[in-house]
């Protein structure tokens, strides 16, 4: 593995933790107004889960130039934006993102070919 692929993905790794830490101190916090909301915060954090867990994914798949991929996640639908080389990193992309438990639908539309 590159040096540089590598430290994308030990940086990648940190603010996962951190994220997730955030959330959970977030939830802990905040219990009572999330059961005045229903799912409301559980499904932030559920969202900003699979969003990492999409990003993760991108920056392992072979053929994606994940840095260029912003990755957005609301109620399981994972939004992809971008400008990509080919089609065939385009299809990557998405079936990358669809792989992740959790994700209801990968709306791909803002992912463009050059």
């Amino acid at each position: 593995m590159h040096k540089s692929k590598q430290t994308f993905l030990l940086l990648l790794l940190a603010v996962s933790v951190c994220v997730a830490g955030s959330a959970a101190a977030l939830a802990a916090a905040d219990s009572s107004a999330a059961a005045d909301k229903g799912a409301g915060v559980g499904q932030a954090i559920s969202d900003t889960w699979i969003t990492t867990k999409v990003k993760a994914e991108l920056a392992v798949t072979k053929g994606v130039e994940s840095t260029n991929i912003s990755v957005d996640t609301k109620d399981g639908v994972v939004t992809l934006t971008g400008v990509l080389a080919k089609d065939t990193e385009v299809k990557k992309a998405v079936a990358a993102a669809e792989s992740i438990e959790g994700v209801q639908e990968v709306d791909h539309s803002g992912l463009k070919t050059k």
